[in-house]
């Protein structure tokens, strides 16, 4: 049997379980970033996104220049997808909103778009983190209180590690699949469902 690609796999959630087809396109764009941000993080000194940026993040964090990359890659690819009406992000101190030119749809989006850029220099494994949420009322300015809710009613949530493989993690609140990115072709592939923690 063929492997499924992101597209494929999240194209048989929507038509067997109703998968909401905005968060289809969310999770796909927040999939392209990652794309994006993997390849800034292997290209390193050479891109010149290594070091400082002279700057803070909200936990008081030295922020490395990949942080704020990151942060661009990501806020962008979330505001284009017309699947969202307001993010929140680690670099930033206060809920960012859709630019006025782009759709706003159902969802908030929370991440972290470059956890443990300490390590950065280094070369050991960095990752990003998101989770997406129902926006209840969609509105153009979100506001602090509309991200405050509790975990369980997150729709999605995920990872993205990169390291000697680009591993894509995700839920979907029906258990944890990964997907590994096929350099080749530039596609993530489902390479694991069902993972679990061991019982031990």
């Amino acid at each position: 049997m063929t492997a499924l690609s992101l597209q494929q796999y999240l194209g048989r959630e929507e038509t067997l379980r109703g998968l909401d087809p905005k968060l289809v396109r969310l999770l796909l764009n927040i999939a392209e970033a990652c794309k994006t941000i993997s390849s800034e993080v292997r290209c390193g000194a050479l891109a010149g996104v290594l070091g400082l940026a002279g700057s803070e993040n909200v936990q008081g964090e030295e922020q490395k220049k990949l942080d704020i990359i990151s942060n661009g890659i990501f806020v962008d690819a979330v505001a284009r997808s017309g699947s969202c009406c307001g993010m929140v992000s680690e670099e930033v101190d206060h809920p960012i909103a859709v630019p006025e030119t782009e759709e706003i749809g159902p969802y908030l989006v929370t991440f972290d778009p470059l956890d443990g850029s300490s390590n950065i220099d280094i070369n050991v494994s960095i990752g990003s983190i998101f989770g997406i949420l129902p926006a209840g009322r969609p509105k153009r300015t979100p506001a602090e209180a509309d991200f405050l809710r509790p975990g369980r009613e997150l729709v999605a949530a995920g990872y993205c590690m990169y390291g000697p493989q680009t591993q894509l993690v995700l839920t979907l609140r029906r258990g944890v699949v990964m997907f590994t990115l096929d350099p080749r072709t530039g596609t993530f592939i489902l390479t694991r469902e069902n993972v679990t923690v061991p019982r031990e």
